[in-house]
């Protein structure tokens, strides 16, 4: 008996290696086995039938999210993030496509369908959780100042009296401004790369927003501006899906939490926002 099965047994290992084989040279990679394990309809499901994840970013914010004007690639932690998520989604990190966006539309941008999520510098507010879902959040930012290296006259918030203060529409940021800088002019602008080319200028004495974004800004213009170093709020950045979608949100959740703990939140943080001087142990959720 044991002589007649050995070759049926060998025969059905053989057969089975031979369909990896064949499945890895026709995808280029094994797909994970957990993929076919998202609930029918969800929307994991859904972008791993279409086969890329569809993510809003901005694309002017250096080191969390930014086009490579000579090569296009996104860099940035934010797209770091992004790629993570992607690959446990799909199998590969390359699976995602990016699509602008900017403080004003990222709301309607989720709400209409454009992007399957948000990764984008997005603080997490009641009033934008009355039209999104938010994940918990997965980096902590610090409203600051960013003025002219040469400028010892702002030393905090209070200095900004009487100054003209850049900041983008639809921000947390201009807000707080507001009400901690309530005798400021406020210049309210669709991008911070406007902000820098007016400071920069002269014609306006300072920008104020999240530390990430002026860290980014300070990266490219280095020796021209400074960061003041007197945060005035803490801001949670949040991966923003649509409202109701809580599938999708606890999916994210857990992937942030196992990021947090199994070191690739810190190498993503090392090799962007960190190596501008960012500090972990403020931006670092715990858990």
């Amino acid at each position: 008996m044991k002589a007649g099965r050995t070759p049926l047994v060998v025969l059905a290992l053989l057969a089975a290696l031979t369909s990896l084989v064949v499945i890895a040279s026709c995808g280029g990679a094994v797909r994970r086995a957990t993929a076919a394990d998202f609930p029918p309809g969800s929307t994991m499901a859904r972008i791993r039938e279409r086969g890329v994840l569809t993510v809003g970013i901005k694309f002017d914010h250096p080191l969390f999210g930014f086009k490579d004007p000579a090569g296009g690639r996104i860099t940035g932690f934010d797209a770091e993030m992004a790629r993570l998520v992607a690959k446990d989604i799909t199998g590969s990190e390359r699976d995602v496509r990016f699509i602008e966006t900017m403080p004003r539309n990222r709301e309607q941008f989720i709400e209409q369908g454009t992007v399957d999520l948000v990764l984008a510098t997005y603080s997490i507010t009641p009033e934008r959780a009355a039209r999104v879902g938010f994940s918990d959040p997965y980096y902590y930012a610090g409203q600051d100042i960013l003025v002219r290296a040469g400028d010892r006259a702002i030393r905090n918030v209070t200095d900004l009296a009487d100054r003209k203060v850049c900041t983008a529409t639809g921000s947390t940021s201009a807000e707080r401004l507001r009400a901690r800088a309530p005798g400021a002019e406020a210049v309210i602008v669709n991008t911070y790369s406007e902000c820098v080319h007016a400071l920069v200028s002269g014609r306006i004495d300072a920008i104020s927003t999240d530390d990430t974004i002026l860290l980014g800004l300070m990266s490219l213009r280095p020796g021209s501006v400074r960061l003041v170093g007197k945060p005035f709020g803490r801001e949670p950045y949040g991966i923003g899906v649509r409202r109701g979608d809580t599938v999708f949100r606890d999916y994210l959740n857990g992937l942030i939490n196992r990021y947090l703990h199994d070191g690739q939140w810190d190498r993503a943080f090392r090799d962007t926002i960190g190596a501008a001087g960012a500090d972990p142990e403020q931006a670092k959720p715990s858990r």
